[in-house]
């Protein structure tokens, strides 16, 4: 193998890596809306019972609306499983801060999300939680050139009172962006709020 392909290898992988990301978002979004989905709240009756995976199941079907803020800051939940959750987004001019740079709430949001949706697919039905704290570092600036990233959020603790969760901000040639830690609070919920829990993409909002 000679310098040339040797070199061009990370750049090939990168950009095949960025196809299947796209192509995974298309497919979610697609289906989103062919059950449905779109920005807003769900009512009791559509959330009751459920577990916390089973929540997030339904709204990646498309019969449960997802958060408006995902259309704000322009990123979308596309993998979710026990413990874990992945969500795409991509950083757009409108992110970014007076100094010229996309906004630390970003980065945070996006993290937000990824770290608390995958506490939340922990939650059977009637338990609840909400955030006791989150530790985000930014490593490397995005801009509005970047495209997709991802932030993927994995439990490392689950709990029946405390729960702890990481998640890590990459783009398709693997560099690291940002990452953070979660530390929440696991309650049961009293039966009227457990019935009306509605998910979301915050964990500050997420406190069902």
């Amino acid at each position: 193998m000679d310098a040339t392909t040797h070199n061009a290898a990370p750049d090939s992988s990168a950009e095949q890596t960025l196809r299947q990301w796209n192509h995974e978002h298309d497919e979610v979004m697609a289906r989103m809306r062919a059950g449905g989905g779109k920005p807003g709240l769900a009512s009791a009756a559509m959330v009751a019972g459920r577990t916390g995976l089973e929540t997030m199941q339904a709204m990646l079907a498309g019969e449960l609306p997802y958060a408006h803020i995902a259309e704000t800051l322009d990123f979308m939940l596309v993998q979710i499983g026990p413990g874990k959750a992945v969500f795409q987004g991509t950083p757009q001019l409108r992110h970014y801060n007076p100094l010229g740079t996309v906004h630390g709430g970003w980065y945070a949001t996006l993290l937000d999300s990824a770290v608390g949706c995958a506490i939340h697919t922990m939650m059977p039905a009637g338990r609840g939680y909400t955030t006791a704290e989150l530790s985000v570092n930014i490593v490397r600036a995005a801009s509005d050139k970047s495209g997709p990233l991802r932030a993927i959020g994995s439990v490392i603790h689950y709990g029946r009172q405390l729960a702890t969760a990481e998640g890590r901000i990459v783009g398709p040639d693997g560099k690291l962006y940002a990452h953070a830690t979660t530390t929440c609070l696991v309650f049961e919920l009293p039966r009227q709020v457990a019935q009306a829990a509605t998910p979301s993409f915050t964990v500050s909002a997420m406190s069902v």
